[in-house]
């Protein structure tokens, strides 16, 4: 009876009990049953469960919200960016905290760069002359629509005061983003990353600038 009791508890002790905490970090990752949860995710469902547990400022925001993926992007000079997908629901309370959830969770990813991305989804536009009765289309189920709003999450908290098409000689297009300069100091790092994240996640090319200061009248 002894040894049986001894027994027990080394596997307690050296078993699956000791993952509590890493089940419980997945319970941050809303996902459907059966599909596939990979170790980025799991390592972003843990430092958003350690952030939760451990930081005060953010552990009321943080008890409720999920994440529905996370990949890596790869940018300039061999590094890569963290791309994390929230669920449409909760893009309000993400944006009440994101400022001071990125500044941490690039600290826990050695300076990685994070950016949030709503899940948004396109629908197709109807066939022409299609028999079947199909309910209208929203505009923001379009391209145009959720490729506009994938760059507003991209760039948040900053905004995008201006952009621009520069077409060239073969066809080919670049689409020039100005982003507001008062934000500049502290959002400068992130600009090769938004240029490769936006291209990834929308096939178009893309430069991401601040514009000149104002010259100063003397």
């Amino acid at each position: 009876l002894w040894y049986s009791r001894r027994v027990l508890f080394h596997k307690i002790e050296s078993g699956p009990f000791l993952n509590t905490t890493m089940f419980t970090a997945r319970k941050k990752i809303a996902k459907k049953d059966g599909d596939k949860i990979t170790d980025l995710e799991t390592k972003v469902a843990q430092a958003l469960f350690d952030l939760e547990a451990g930081n005060s400022e953010l552990k009321h925001d943080l008890k409720d919200l999920t994440i529905a993926s996370a990949r890596e992007v790869d940018i300039a000079a061999g590094k890569k960016a963290i791309v994390v997908f929230i669920p449409y629901r909760q893009r309000l309370p993400f944006r009440r905290i994101q400022q001071r959830l990125v500044r941490e969770l690039e600290k826990k990813f050695s300076g990685s760069p994070v950016v949030f991305i709503t899940q948004r989804r396109i629908l197709r536009q109807p066939p022409k002359g299609s028999k079947r009765k199909i309910a209208e289309r929203p505009y923001s189920r379009t391209v145009a629509a959720v490729h506009t709003a994938v760059l507003d999450d991209l760039v948040y908290p900053t905004e995008v005061v201006g952009k621009r098409l520069k077409y060239k000689v073969d066809g080919s297009c670049t689409l020039k983003v100005l982003l507001d300069r008062r934000d500049q100091q502290g959002m400068e790092y992130k600009l090769d990353a938004f240029a490769s994240i936006y291209r990834k996640l929308t096939g178009k090319h893309s430069v991401f600038e601040f514009p000149p200061a104002p010259a100063q009248l003397e």
